[in-house]
């Protein structure tokens, strides 16, 4: 009996390791899509339309946006972000499952509009550790890293009604509960609405 799909939510402060995390759970379930965002920014070098973002003007993004049409959305540095609502609930109501890779405001703008979602937190070990990380990088500037600090220390205060939290000390451990959140998810009553009417009716699985 087919079940309907998850939106699996990934949130965590900049340095935790959520884009890793998600390119393992990627590699070893290649059958979950990742969620396409439209943008009004132009593309950059290498990115293509449809694959990396759906890329549409500004007018186009408001009047979708007037019309309730977006998951989530966010205006960054000037341009406008948005996750289509249609398009995603069209895929969880065929069966497959949709990874978002968001921060906490729109993650909460998802709570509210897709009822089939499981949400993660990433946590770093400790915020000493998630500097060191930072730092290690080599791309961020002392005043970029503070912001990123600062920022995390908000995100973390907002990562208590999140399903699950999974900390990011040694890697394979953490995708370990990552995989097992996962699966879980997979199994709840809610992607399985008419299993038990089915069995409770004679019929089979």
């Amino acid at each position: 009996m087919p079940r309907k799909g998850i939106a699996l939510v990934l949130s965590a402060p900049s340095g935790a390791g959520k884009s890793t995390l998600s390119g393992m759970l990627l590699k070893d379930f290649p059958e979950i899509v990742y969620s396409v965002s439209c943008t009004t920014r132009k593309p950059r070098p290498g990115e293509v339309d449809g694959r990396d973002y759906y890329f549409i003007s500004e007018a186009d993004f408001l009047r979708q946006r007037e019309a309730g049409g977006f998951a989530e959305w966010a205006q960054v540095h000037g341009n406008y972000y948005g996750t289509p609502l249609a398009a995603v609930q069209e895929k969880l109501d065929q069966g497959t499952d949709v990874l978002f890779d968001i921060d906490v405001q729109g993650a909460a703008q998802l709570k509210l509009n897709l009822f089939n979602a499981c949400f993660v937190f990433i946590l770093p070990p400790s915020l000493d550790e998630l500097e060191r990380r930072l730092r290690l990088r080599g791309t961020e500037n002392e005043e970029s890293i503070q912001a990123r600090l600062c920022n995390a220390r908000d995100e973390i205060k907002e990562a208590r009604w999140y399903n699950a939290l999974v900390v990011n000390d040694r890697l394979e451990l953490a995708y370990t509960h990552l995989r097992s959140v996962y699966l879980a998810a997979t199994l709840s009553p809610s992607c399985q609405p008419q299993l038990l009417q089915s069995l409770l009716q004679g019929g089979n699985y």
